[in-house]
């Protein structure tokens, strides 16, 4: 992190040893600019006592359950949540807020003159900001459902809507501006409704510059194309050892003697013209040649066993009958 990375080194080795291994993780998530939205009550003394400290209202948020459309047949059955009230909705953003807002202030301090005490502080600020964003977008997720079931975009797939939905409610929960007295609901409906839109118009675009989708059924041929190449290759293979020791190419003793240093050798691996000249007593040049007229003889000779294997079959003579 840039915030870590500017102190010294030896603080830097210190400060990690001091801290664990969830500090140091939790620590590196901290983003190095913070947004926050500003609210008057930030300048009150007591405003940090009054939302985190000990008599500060506890908020439980119900756990969310899937809907019916999407759940198994073992989730319960679903109970009516209970949503928040204005007053609880608008102490959330305020803790989410005053959060943001003390640990964009400890992170500029942070980069003026590092201290192992201030990256604790910031590490609880930095959960508590999390802990509030949560808070705020589980009890907002029924909207993002709300919203994907209204809007009627054919085609376009439920769950890519409700992905779409929910980030759109994260980006509403981190811009919106509780003193202006307006109701989140007012303002996150909005722009799911523009999230979703965008999607739907992204999706059908796609379709258009692609219509056909990925098919398995389609791609089954490919494959067993490649396995029946991978047979003939082997069956080629067989052929040519056959050629070359019954002869069928009249191959020369030398001829006979680089097709197998250079494709069969008794070690598995393949012999370079070097090292074949070497053995021959002959130049790179000319080991090359020799072993051109060889492969030529060769594939003569495949091409008159695959020719005559042809005629031996039923169906060469059906044709020639024809």
């Amino acid at each position: 992190m840039t915030i870590l990375a500017s102190a010294p080194k030896k603080q830097r080795a210190r400060t990690v040893l001091r801290l664990s291994e969830e500090e140091r993780l939790l620590y590196k998530t901290i983003p190095q600019n913070i947004f926050f939205v500003w609210h008057p009550r930030f300048d009150e003394p007591t405003i940090g006592k009054s939302l985190f400290g000990p008599d500060a209202e506890i908020i439980r948020i119900q756990n969310w359950v899937a809907p019916a459309t999407i759940r198994d047949e073992s989730t319960p059955k679903r109970k009516r949540t209970k949503t928040l009230t204005g007053e609880q909705q608008t102490t959330l953003f305020l803790r989410y807020n005053y959060a943001s807002y003390r640990l964009s202030m400890l992170t500029k301090k942070q980069e003026r003159h590092f201290s192992l005490s201030r990256v604790r502080e910031m590490i609880a600020w930095h959960q508590r900001a999390l802990s509030a964003r949560a808070d705020l977008a589980r009890a907002n997720l029924a909207l993002v459902l709300a919203m994907a079931k209204r809007s009627k975009f054919e085609g376009v797939p439920f769950d890519e809507l409700v992905s779409e939905g929910n980030m759109a409610l994260l980006r509403s929960v981190d811009k919106f501006d509780v003193s202006r007295g307006f109701k989140f609901s007012t303002y996150a409906c909005r722009a799911i409704i523009t999230a979703l839109r965008r999607i739907s118009s992204q999706y059908w675009r796609h379709q258009e510059r692609f219509p056909v989708e990925f098919n398995v059924d389609v791609e089954k041929p490919e494959k067993d194309w490649e396995r029946k190449e991978e047979i003939r290759i082997a069956h080629n293979t067989g052929l040519v050892r056959k050629i070359l020791e019954t002869n069928q190419a009249w191959l020369t003793d030398l001829e006979r003697k680089i097709i197998d240093e250079r494709f069969f050798a008794s070690d598995g691996k393949k012999r370079t013209l070097a090292e074949i000249g070497l053995s021959v007593k002959l130049s790179n040049e000319r080991v090359r040649q020799i072993l051109n007229v060889a492969l030529i003889k060769i594939r003569a000779a495949l091409e008159r066993s695959m020719t005559q294997k042809t005629r031996r079959s039923p169906a060469f003579y059906k044709t020639i009958g024809q």
